[in-house]
């Protein structure tokens, strides 16, 4: 695929620096100078596989496989967050990497995971985008989701969630969701923390429902 695009005229400018006895532990992205029609024959030449991921901002295309442990990370953040809205039985639809992309701002992203907080099939982007970022590195991912408007974006770094909410003059960081306002992080942190995902599902399920069920705030 790359190669492909090389021959029309795209650049290779950068890969993350692999370490030969541990590749599960990195992602790898290469990053490529193309134009919007570049970008959509990189999305239309992957077809139907989830990689590499593709980022897209101002001429940059960021491809992204992710390693191994990003993925498990990932899974389990998406798992913690629907087993806190059945616990409170609260409405949610996971549409996981699903391809937001705007032609006149130049820009697309795919987030780890997304989700909406309705059964009404959105119409142009999910209310909360998930993002792990296990490689240091890569395009300005706040920027790209301003961009999109997309409302609330939730960053894994370092073994730390940042919470971010879009408002009139870009994304301010918040300590708590405000659709999941009840959520404590740190109950979070404790369960992604466990062996066993299942384990930790239930008992982020049995959290939220000790919590008195109410709708998201709007």
């Amino acid at each position: 695929m790359a190669r492909g695009l090389l021959k029309r005229g795209a650049t290779m400018t950068a890969m993350t620096k692999l370490t030969a006895d541990d590749l599960s532990r990195i992602d790898q992205c290469v990053y490529m100078y193309v134009d919007w029609e570049g970008y959509e024959a990189l999305d239309k030449a992957r077809g139907d596989r989830s990689v590499p991921r593709i980022t897209y901002l101002d001429g940059v295309a960021e491809l992204m496989s992710p390693s191994q442990f990003h993925e498990r990370i990932n899974y389990r953040i998406g798992r913690l967050i629907e087993a806190y809205c059945t616990g409170r039985g609260l409405v949610i639809e996971g549409y996981g990497s699903w391809t937001l992309k705007d032609k006149t701002l130049k820009v697309g992203a795919e987030p780890d995971c997304c989700y909406v907080f309705s059964t009404a099939i959105p119409e142009k982007r999910p209310d909360l985008s998930v993002e792990v970022v296990w490689t240091s590195g890569g395009l300005g991912k706040l920027e790209v989701w301003r961009r999109l408007q997309v409302p609330e974006v939730w960053f894994w770094i370092d073994d730390v969630i940042t919470i971010h909410v879009l408002g009139a003059d870009g994304y301010q960081q918040v300590e708590r969701s405000p659709r999941l306002p009840e959520l404590e992080l740190s109950k979070m942190y404790e369960l992604l923390a466990l062996d066993s995902t299942q384990e930790a599902y239930d008992r982020m399920r049995a959290y939220g429902a000790s919590q008195l069920a109410t709708p998201p705030s709007s």
